[in-house]
């Protein structure tokens, strides 16, 4: 019996209760809250629905959870029900009942934690999209990592996603990219508003490698070699990073295709005709302040040259034009006043703004030795997605990206984080697999085959942790998709491989048989909650992009 089971018992449950005593079940939430209790000795779940609903049904919410707990103990699969302070219900069910995760768990195998909650919605998932004037730093390698494990864990909940990676090839941080080329193929100093860093000046060899003579054009036609070889050799560049890295792409959207193609002036002209813009100090304005934003925006400049902000309502209009029903952008800190824009875009062709989400994402710090790592080797400014593979490894670089919420800054320690220990995260999710791999791998010595598992053998506090651990997965994957937080996963996987361990470690607990022992129901059982376990760690590694060795 799983969490959603005991919710949807304790709902049917409360309202035949409600119904027997002649008040109204219509009081309940259409989902029972279910918990499981902080401390084990109240239970192995509790519920706050008798407190929730009592008031509204005309109950005392003590003496509602006393008929529910005389109800529920006579259910099957529940072991006792007691009520506890003003009219808390803590459960324990019994263990055969909690075995029956286990054979769900085996018998779902990958598609356990997945479900249908978003199917049918298209979903634009654009991360990254850092600009192709360097490589990626470190907040983009955030991005990466958690925007490609959001995008796995939206379709786990069924929804059609479309990674998304808009391609800023237009605009003066371009120009400035492509002064910086030209210098350093002609000698000359890094322009005052150009980019350094050895990765210039092998850009600028390659271009000129391919293209003899280059340093040599006239100038308007040697900045627009250099812009237009230097942004597809760095993009080529960024694209083969990202793939190392684990990250690919669905599209690769290029924002000069919105100018060239007319789109920025159409959606301009479709806001003016409808109404949406507004005309002040010569210039067109969206009122994006009623969103959010700290100003209304200017869409127009009084030149009659485009701003910026222009670019981005054409790129959402173009989404929706593409079907999509959610837009969900993933921005740098510094881009809060995006949010407002965006949803002020949204409502401007008529759409919800909700259909606008943006999640905004905090810095990254390296730590070695207890100080702060700067430069880059290459980049020679910021620290680059290379220089923290090459650090850490792709696995930890993932899995420490997407372990916190990204509304939080974090430090990542390159001393924890290569550690072959418990203290390493990652190691210690990843060596909870390993072992879990290896007493399969060994158990194919015995004849586990002719001995049918009995799983309310499992009565100890160890194997009903671990049973119970093994059954939030699921929420934990809805609720991750809901609140757009890839990190539930992360701790969760750490609190099962913190109930797994102890498990293994427990001689009380042995799974193999010890010299001349037989198989028994119980190591039959025992042996299915492993493979359990680890089917689960895969599944939630799976979803960050990790890996899940076998041996370690």
């Amino acid at each position: 019996m799983t969490p959603a089971d005991l919710a949807d018992l304790l709902r049917s449950t409360a309202a035949k209760v409600l119904v027997e005593r002649g008040l109204d079940p219509a009081v309940l939430p259409d989902e029972v809250n279910v918990e499981r209790p902080r401390n084990p000795e109240h239970g192995d779940y509790a519920t706050n629905v008798a407190m929730q609903v009592a008031k509204k049904a005309g109950a005392n919410p003590r003496e509602l959870a006393t008929w529910l707990a005389d109800a529920l103990t006579a259910a099957e699969g529940v072991s006792s029900a007691e009520v506890a302070g003003p009219g808390f219900l803590n459960i324990r069910l019994a263990a055969a009942a909690q075995g029956a995760i286990v054979q769900k768990v085996l018998a779902a195998g990958a598609s356990f934690g997945t479900a249908d909650a978003l199917a049918g919605t298209r979903i634009n998932l654009e991360f990254v999209s850092a600009n192709p004037t360097g490589p990626i730093h470190l907040g983009g390698t955030r991005w990466a990592s958690v925007g490609d494990a959001l995008g796995r864990i939206l379709a786990a909940q069924g929804a059609d996603v479309t990674r998304e990676y808009y391609f800023n090839d237009h605009g003066a941080q371009i120009d400035r990219f492509a002064n910086s080329l030209v210098a350093a193929a002609t000698g000359a100093p890094t322009p005052e508003d150009g980019y350094a860093g050895a990765y210039i000046h092998e850009i600028a060899a390659r271009v000129v490698a391919d293209n003899p003579g280059a340093a040599e054009l006239p100038e308007a036609e040697r900045h627009e070699l250099f812009r237009r070889e230097g942004v597809e050799l760095m993009f080529a560049h960024i694209k083969q990073t990202l793939h190392e890295f684990g990250t690919d792409f669905d599209v690769y959207f290029n924002e000069s295709s919105l100018f060239a193609s007319g789109a920025v002036d159409k959606a301009v002209v479709e806001l003016k005709t409808a109404g949406k813009l507004y005309e002040k100090d010569g210039a067109w304005w969206i009122a994006s302040s009623e969103y959010g934003d700290d100003k209304d925006r200017v869409v127009i400049k009084s030149d009659g040259k485009s701003a910026y902000i222009a670019g981005d309502i054409a790129y959402f209009h173009d989404k929706r034009g593409r079907g999509f029903d959610l837009c969900i952008y993933m921005l740098g800190a510094d881009h809060h006043g995006y949010i407002g824009r965006l949803k002020a875009a949204a409502a401007a062709f008529g759409d919800d703004p909700d259909t606008v989400e943006v999640l905004i994402g905090q810095m990254v710090n390296l730590v070695k030795d207890g100080a702060a790592v700067r430069m880059s080797k290459r980049a020679g400014t910021v620290v680059t997605l290379d220089d923290l593979v090459e650090a850490i490894g792709v696995d930890a670089a993932r899995y420490s990206l997407v372990r916190s919420s990204v509304n939080s800054s974090i430090d990542i320690d390159l001393d924890l984080w290569t550690k072959q220990n418990n203290e390493n995260p990652i190691y210690y999710v990843q060596y909870a697999h390993a072992r879990s791999s290896r007493i399969i791998d060994n158990s194919a010595a015995f004849d586990f085959a002719s001995v049918a598992p009995d799983f309310g053998l499992m009565t100890s506090d160890r194997e009903g942790e671990l049973i119970r651990t093994l059954g939030e997965y699921p929420r934990v994957v809805a609720t991750a998709a809901e609140m757009r937080e890839p990190h539930r996963v992360v701790r969760y996987l750490e609190e099962l491989a913190g109930a797994y361990h102890p498990f293994q470690s427990d001689d009380d607990m042995r799974v193999l048989p010890k010299g001349d022992e037989p198989v028994t129901p119980l190591k039959s059982a025992r042996l299915e909650l492993v493979k359990a376990t680890r089917q689960v760690l895969a599944n939630g590694l799976g979803l960050l992009g990790v890996s899940a060795p076998e041996r370690m």
